[in-house]
């Protein structure tokens, strides 16, 4: 496998493989087509605000926009990558594309002089694009030395933030921006995606690890590609489920079928059977509880589209079962977390499960009841229920 080196040493495939052009963005498709046209039909607004988890591709989607505002010629949704402009953008040594963090430039006194650079026309570009990323950071002082300028900014100038805690944000300024919501990456684009980086790297991953490392990355793009660098790095050009599991303590797809069988079917032998066989393996209890999560949500959803009731491993439960055992499984989510027995409590949240599982709502049962009841005859001189 040839390694990509460049002067400053390695550089890691979330680097290597951040996208450049639009259509190179996943999993943002909607986010794509309304910039283009915005771009086409020049309806470019003064202040963005680009809202998700992390890894989602806010600060990427940032520079490309950058980038096709600047391109040579005006405006252009696909701007020349090889262009001295754009290159510089893209590396973040272009002098009128400045990006700010905002957790460590907060105060009044640096939105004060980023408000008074605004006022100096762009050395390079067009357009002067400033690009402020964790913008919930900034303090509501900071803010307000910029509400003006936000909501009149001089016509060369373009503001684009980035948050992942958009509750954070003022909704004095949230009114004065676009807001763009972007999504959880789904899990098999992400595995489309990982596909392609192990080809053309020469990497020889089965389709299960990719599976399992979407999974470990919660929708987030940049999390599945640096696991799959720690992947390379542990395993070499060769990388199966079973290392994905281990590296990072997981269960495997068919043990997670496995144990939501048994919380259906309320099998307390094999229920334990497979909490002895994970822990011997060392495999994360917190990370399979929210795994099992998933994997019940995925009955619940399937109980709703067919009327209520669902098959889960051999046993049939009903929609309102199947979320009474969700609930008793998040209520654990901090206690198996932070508990001082893990274990312990791992074994105490499936319990509870099962045992929810097969409660019943009183309102369920009273309104049961009544229609029982209203079917009943009634006697002579006996009162109707």
């Amino acid at each position: 496998m040839s390694i990509p080196f460049m002067a400053e040493g390695y550089q890691v495939i979330a680097r290597r493989w951040r996208p450049k052009q639009f259509d190179e963005l996943v999993g943002q498709e909607h986010i794509v087509r309304t910039l283009k046209n915005a771009i086409a039909t020049d309806r470019i607004a003064h202040a963005y605000l680009f809202v998700g988890p992390r890894g989602t591709g806010k600060t990427t989607t940032a520079r490309i926009f950058a980038k096709a505002l600047n391109a040579e010629g005006g405006p252009n949704a696909t701007p020349d990558d090889s262009s001295e402009v754009a290159q510089a953008i893209m590396d973040g040594s272009c002098m009128d594309v400045i990006e700010i963090d905002g957790a460590s430039n907060n105060s009044v006194d640096d939105i004060r002089s980023l408000r008074e650079e605004c006022q100096y026309s762009p050395s390079q570009c067009q357009f002067k694009v400033y690009i402020i990323d964790e913008v919930h950071m900034l303090s509501n002082n900071a803010w307000n030395a910029l509400l003006k300028t936000l909501e009149e900014p001089p016509p060369h100038v373009k503001f684009i933030f980035a948050t992942t805690e958009a509750h954070k944000v003022l909704p004095t300024v949230v009114s004065r921006c676009q807001r763009f919501e972007f999504r959880p990456i789904p899990n098999d684009k992400i595995v489309t995606k990982l596909s392609e980086i192990a080809s053309a790297d020469q990497i020889e991953i089965d389709a299960a690890a990719l599976k399992s490392v979407a999974r470990m990355a919660d929708g987030g793009m940049r999390d599945a590609q640096s696991i799959l660098d720690q992947l390379i790095s542990f395993c070499g050009n060769n990388i199966s489920e079973s290392d994905v599991l281990d590296v990072y303590g997981l269960a495997a797809e068919s043990t997670l079928e496995e144990f939501a069988g048994a919380l259906a079917s309320a099998d307390y032998q094999k229920l334990f059977a497979l909490i002895e066989s994970i822990a011997g393996d060392g495999r994360d209890l917190y990370r399979v509880l929210q795994d099992i999560q998933s994997k019940i949500r995925g009955y619940l959803v399937a109980a709703i589209q067919n009327g209520g009731q669902t098959e889960v491993q051999g046993s049939s439960l009903t929609a309102e079962a199947l979320t009474r055992m969700l609930e008793a499984l998040q209520a654990s989510e901090s206690a198996v977390r932070q508990g001082l027995s893990q274990r312990v409590n791992f074994e105490v949240a499936l319990l509870r499960a099962v045992d929810q599982s097969r409660t019943r709502a009183i309102d369920s049962v009273i309104t049961q009841l009544t229609a029982i009841a209203a079917g009943l005859p009634e006697e002579a001189g006996q009162k109707k229920i």
